[in-house]
């Protein structure tokens, strides 16, 4: 692969389209916040020749294509992609959010590409892998998905690339350590004055020749006997782990009996182990020291990604449905075929609306030509409350992006990514098909967002436009939830972490012109009789003319949890006319839903009128309302009020390392742990109750205390008393307004 005599050159210009799904590849990079992914696509990209250094002017300013780039990435927390041509070869490029809270923007990148790149950064991983590193690795294993990994960063001072490439194949090995091994060593020029040697070259292992790219254009010559050793040892070690996982089951028998295995041969199994996700090789890669030259190790990886990983026909397509639900066969990635693409991602852009990025899976998608969009509810896909989307659409423009700017494409064919401008129904995550033969993907897995953020508009001008906003916002990211909460009447965005609450604030000010303010988020409280109570309600007045009378006695007990509330007549003799009853009823079931204390729904009590007055003039539907509602409140002023909470199961997946502290933290939430169970080798589900009201900002600090391994979900259980002390609490900031 790049393990090969000469270089290779990179593409005369930007990449377009492909002309043949074999001569597409898509790559997703993958990898924690500062690892290096957005510097080695500008790495790449500059070898590649699809951006340079120099300069041009654009309204009065020198912007060059290295500009662009590091303006679109390095500030985005979206999804990137960036095309580039090597050999022949289009390169869909995905760089992906490296924040633990743009988990969807990752997601989409995994579905769109058929291969993954995981960067670690030498300087921060030396120690061990980021745990989200390596949960996404586990979910790339669990489809099969090819993969390598980068080392960067590797001219930081004190950086050991053989123990980090060591702490790779324990931790990503798949319980093989011998299926992630390096391809290349570092090759180290002289030492500085701060003793630090910098990283000039890679020797490459099969092959035994040296790389060097010191000068900022790549060399090749052959070792010296000093580094013969060092490169024969790692060399052994790198065969045999390509011929355990070769097809060739008479290769090992060879090898072991002395056979020089071929380093074509070596090579061919080593690419196709690659593409089959049994065989994950350790490359590095650094930019170009003067920002001009062919950046180190980027040659080799391109060359991984060109023969190693595999063509998009060559990657199971997701199972289509009907919208309807009936299965369909299973798409081929056809140029020829059905047309099956899917919107990977929505963006808002201020010159021409919504821009889709689409994957094509099959058939071929052309500007101006009608399509269908399908998708959230359709049968078996639970989206919340985003609306179904059952349509035609019309296909606007279609381009490729870089930077700031969209170059147009005539089409786009089976297994290659493009932009589609005007596509304003479709959101992420829907099919587009042929209207004449719509078709539904199987969604791909979305995590659910747990950290609430309230909002209200700032002013006025705000109100017509915060549903607006919101729902845009929505469009563009499914990873967030939108929720009018009808106890407390909030307005809640459901988020996955505070730096994804924090653009989500950002943006509606920004792209949709919309303040808000956030606001405290209040779970839905309920209360309830702590005891057998009685009340009177009297309700007589005489103003001249027609009055209103009617005195009703009520009794209230409390019932078991769930029980709701009943109403129960007793009257005896007509004190209380029969019509009149059901007055009664509507007055005290309107009160319980205001509640009797601190404004939240009376629960679980049962209301037997017993006794009463009316007048046969003055008395009225209205006024029996009024009196029970005076009977409820005089009832609850005598009586023991409970102030109920919501408790919520949390299942917790865990490290096993971690289930201490995460027990402990659970119990310090005034949290139950109802029992453990190992869910997985070397994790642990932790299932637990715990109040809702304790676990508001339970994203943010599981994230914390697990460092980024930990995850969990929730579903509510049920209403129970809140301790007298936490109630008083919110007693008092109730009557506060807060």
């Amino acid at each position: 692969m790049g393990d090969k005599a000469s270089a290779h050159p990179g593409a005369a210009g930007r990449a377009t389209t492909a002309g043949h799904p074999t001569s597409v590849r898509n790559v997703v990079l993958v990898g924690h916040s500062g690892s290096g992914k957005t510097t080695l696509v500008e790495a790449l990209a500059l070898t590649a020749g699809a951006v340079n250094r120099a300069g041009r002017v654009e309204d009065g300013q020198t912007v060059s294509d290295h500009d662009e780039i590091e303006h679109r990435q390095q500030r985005s927390v979206q999804l990137s992609l960036v095309p580039v041509e090597w050999d022949g070869v289009k390169i869909n490029l995905l760089d992906t959010p490296g924040y633990a809270d743009f988990v969807g923007e990752l997601r989409a990148g995994l579905r769109a590409a058929d291969a993954a790149l995981f960067v670690v950064s030498a300087a921060q991983d030396a120690g061990n892998i980021a745990g989200a590193t390596r949960a996404v690795w586990e979910e790339c294993a669990a489809v099969g998905m090819p993969r390598a990994i980068v080392v960067t960063h590797l001219d930081t001072a004190r950086t050991d690339y053989a123990e980090l490439t060591r702490v790779c194949g324990r931790v990503l090995g798949d319980d093989d350590p011998d299926a992630v091994l390096p391809l290349y060593l570092p090759l180290y020029g002289p030492q500085g004055p701060d003793g630090h040697a910098p990283v000039t070259g890679l020797a490459g292992l099969l092959t035994r020749r040296l790389f060097d790219y010191a000068s900022g254009a790549r060399t090749e010559s052959r070792p010296g006997d000093d580094r013969l050793p060092l490169i024969e040892t790692a060399r052994n070690r790198l065969i045999e782990g390509i011929i355990a996982e070769s097809e060739d089951e008479t290769l090992m028998d060879r090898y072991l009996g002395g056979e020089e295995i071929d380093v074509k041969t070596l090579i061919g199994d080593l690419e196709r182990a690659v593409a089959r996700g049994v065989f994950h090789p350790v490359l590095a890669a650094a930019p170009a020291a003067d920002g001009a030259g062919q950046g180190l190790g980027t040659v080799e990886l391109l060359d991984l990604v060109t023969r190693g990983f595999p063509t998009p026909p060559e990657r199971e397509a997701p199972a289509v449905t009907t919208p309807d639900g009936a299965p369909r066969p299973a798409v081929g990635c056809d140029p020829r075929g059905p047309l099956v693409a899917e919107v990977i991602r929505t963006a808002s852009d201020p010159y021409v609306g919504r821009v889709s990025l689409v994957r094509v899976f099959s058939g071929t998608l052309r500007p101006d030509e009608t399509v269908h969009v399908s998708g959230h509810g359709a049968p078996g896909r639970d989206q919340g409350d985003r609306e179904d989307h059952d349509v035609d659409e019309r296909v606007g423009a279609l381009s490729v992006p870089f930077g700031r700017h969209q170059h147009p494409v005539r089409e786009c064919i089976a297994g290659d990514l493009v932009c589609v401008a005007r596509l304003t129904r479709a959101e992420t995550g829907d099919t587009l098909s042929a209207k004449d033969d719509p078709l539904v993907m199987e969604p791909w897995v979305m995590p659910d967002p747990l950290l609430p953020l309230a909002v209200a508009a700032h002013g006025k001008a705000d109100e017509d436009k915060l549903s607006q906003g919101l729902a845009r916002l929505v469009a563009e990211d499914p990873t967030m939830r939108l929720e009018q909460n009808p106890d407390t009447r909030q307005l809640v965005l459901w988020c996955l972490g505070e730096a994804q609450r924090e653009v989500a604030l950002e943006r509606l000010q920004s792209r949709y012109g919309v303040r808000v303010d956030a606001v405290p988020y209040r779970v839905s409280l309920r209360e309830t009789f702590g005891e057998r109570a009685v009340g009177r309600g009297r309700h007589v007045k005489q103003s001249g003319g027609h009055g209103q009378f009617a005195i009703c006695e009520i009794e209230v007990d409390p019932l078991p949890p769930g029980a709701g509330i009943e109403f129960v007549d007793e009257v005896v003799g007509g004190s209380v006319p029969r019509p009149f009853i059901p007055s009664v009823e509507k007055g005290v079931r309107a009160q319980a839903a205001r509640g009797v204390v601190a404004g939240h729904p009376l629960v679980d009590i049962r209301i037997t009128l017993r006794d009463g007055k009316a007048h046969s003039v003055d008395s009225s539907d209205a006024a029996f309302q009024t009196a029970g509602a005076l009977a409820l409140r005089e009832a609850a002023r005598e009586a023991v009020i409970h102030l109920l909470e919501p408790v919520v199961t949390v299942r917790v997946l865990v490290p096993d390392d971690f289930v201490g502290p995460v027990m402990s933290d659970l119990s310090g939430r005034r949290g139950r742990v109802v029992g453990t169970e190992q869910a997985a080798p070397g994790r642990t589900l932790v299932r637990a109750e715990v109040p809702e009201i304790e676990i508001g900002r339970y994203a943010v600090d599981l994230r914390s205390l697990s460092h980024g391994a930990g995850q969990f979900s929730r579903s509510y259980a049920r209403h129970e008393p809140m301790p007298q002390r936490v109630a008083d609490r919110m007693r008092e900031q109730s009557q506060n307004g807060l």
